[in-house]
């Protein structure tokens, strides 16, 4: 409830649209992002559900803070992951400021700095948290061909 003038009306009329479930529940997030068409996307507190919750893609999503030391050492990693799944149709790579936006979703708990997760397409309640292994591309990479559900499996000729 964010009334510019609390009184009792006010107060009778929240509840009342409280008791019809007429709420909608106020998420923070920063605006969501005019172009989004880089490797890595920007999701937002208001994007959240639309990105990573989309039954069509999976989705690695990393929450970060700005502040972060190891989120601004994973940074040149994660775009180059980013770029290296680019051309994936069904697979996202993704980011979110954790400190600017809220987590619309109860099973993806952000306890520390950064925090990964997969969201398979067809297990978003029940996302994979990335904790073995170093966070670089080799890792990373291994971590998405692990639990993808599809892709191309074209492999760079050496």
């Amino acid at each position: 409830m964010e009334p510019e003038e609390f009184d009792s009306d006010v107060l009778r009329q929240f509840v009342l649209a409280f008791k019809k479930g007429k709420l909608k529940p106020i998420v923070k997030s920063q605006p969501v992002p005019k172009n989004n068409k880089g490797p890595v996307k920007v999701v937002v507190g208001k994007t959240f559900d639309s990105i990573v919750m989309d039954p069509k893609n999976d989705v690695l999503i990393e929450f970060y803070a700005p502040w972060c030391g190891h989120c601004k050492k994973l940074e040149p990693v994660y775009n180059e992951l980013g770029k290296k799944y680019k051309n994936e149709k069904n697979l996202i790579i993704a980011k979110m400021d954790a400190t600017a936006n809220d987590v619309t979703n109860d099973h993806y708990k952000v306890e520390g700095f950064p925090t990964i997760y997969f969201a398979p397409k067809d297990k978003k309640n029940n996302p994979i948290k990335f904790e073995d292994g170093d966070r670089d591309l080799e890792h990373l990479s291994k971590f998405i061909e692990e639990h993808a559900t599809k892709l191309s499996r074209a492999k760079e000729e050496l």
